[in-house]
């Protein structure tokens, strides 16, 4: 539980991270109650997150309502589940941004863009008014870099050019925007440079 963020980003409260497995330990042990989490689990999650224990709760059940066949109402024992990348691009928050796929991606522990509990808490977390702003800017880089090798290239670039405009350059528009950009001899679009190959 939480172990994604926890050793991605520094926890809220001083010694969350630790607290984080030392609640899933006794949260395991103690696990006698038939309830969505534990006492432990709940708190847990809170040092993990931005996110209160009712905000958690209602999180967790729009990510049950996703895909209600296949994620439990008892997460007591932290159940190995996650929601496919087409469940959860579709929703509202998500739906309408060009970098749907993309958040998902960097979000979900095997970059695939399926999310466990967790994966969802992380991204909610990230995108809460509560995050402070170097987070954000650290996901956000995340985001934007779509060769995941550190920088934000020409070919970065490129990508997120497409998806803010949703391919609907002409290529006189895309030449003129790699003039900009300052990409010499990249003067065509992604797809038309493919098709010139």
């Amino acid at each position: 539980m939480c172990s994604s963020l926890a050793t991605r980003v520094a926890p809220r409260r001083p010694g969350a991270s630790g607290a984080c497995s030392r609640a899933l330990a006794a949260a395991f042990a103690m696990g006698n109650k038939q309830t969505v989490f534990t006492h432990e689990q709940l708190e847990a999650y809170q040092d993990c997150t931005f996110f209160t224990r009712k905000e958690i709760m209602r999180l967790f059940y729009r990510y049950q309502d996703l895909a209600p066949q296949l994620v439990p109402l008892d997460y007591t024992s932290c159940p190995d589940v996650k929601v496919p990348y087409e469940l959860i691009g579709s929703m509202p928050e998500l739906k309408d941004n060009p970098f749907r796929q993309r958040i998902a991606q960097v979000f979900s522990d095997d970059g695939d863009g399926h999310m466990t509990l967790d994966n969802f808490l992380d991204m909610f977390s990230v995108m809460s008014e509560m995050a402070p702003r170097d987070l954000k800017a650290y996901y956000a880089f995340k985001i934007y870099d779509f060769n995941d090798d550190g920088y934000i290239c020409a070919w970065d670039l490129e990508q997120t050019v497409t998806k803010l405009t949703r391919g609907e350059l002409s290529a006189e528009e895309w030449a003129e925007g790699t003039t900009v950009l300052g990409s010499p001899g990249r003067n065509q679009s992604p797809h038309r440079r493919a098709e010139s190959e």
